[in-house]
């Protein structure tokens, strides 16, 4: 079995001063529903759970390894379950991309401390199923 790890390190702030200068419009084209209703609490939106997830998707992108293309960010979700653990489910071009890769089953870790958050993606790449690399060496 292959693997595929991905990772990444977000400042907090970042997120904080994106949703200071763009509000809605940030919000509603990096998070999905889910995300941000995950990221509420009666006090208003958590940037620290926000920039979790942003490092998430950004983990992901280093997964399914575009090629001079842009994923939407949206179709990267993250996804809190009721025992507290957390997925990363794919729709769309993200969901096509990793099909076309041979990857499956991603497992998903976000933490955040002080002024940083991050994430780790792995995922399982099968050999036999994989589109051509041009950085890959025959």
């Amino acid at each position: 079995m292959a693997l595929r790890v991905g990772m990444d390190l977000v400042s907090i702030d970042f997120v904080r001063e994106s949703i200071r200068e763009h509000g809605a419009r940030y919000l509603e084209r990096i998070y999905t529903e889910g995300e941000l209703r995950d990221c509420r609490t009666d006090q208003g939106i958590v940037a620290e759970r926000l920039a979790a997830r942003f490092a998430a998707k950004e983990a992901t992108i280093k997964v399914l390894r575009p090629v001079e293309e842009a994923i939407p960010w949206r179709t990267m979700e993250v996804v809190r379950h009721s025992a507290g653990w957390v997925a990363i489910e794919l729709s769309g071009r993200a969901a096509d991309l990793a099909a076309e890769a041979g990857l499956s089953d991603f497992a998903l870790s976000i933490s955040h401390e002080a002024d940083y958050a991050s994430a780790v993606v792995i995922t399982e790449l099968d050999l036999s199923h994989r589109r051509a690399d041009p950085m890959r060496k025959t």
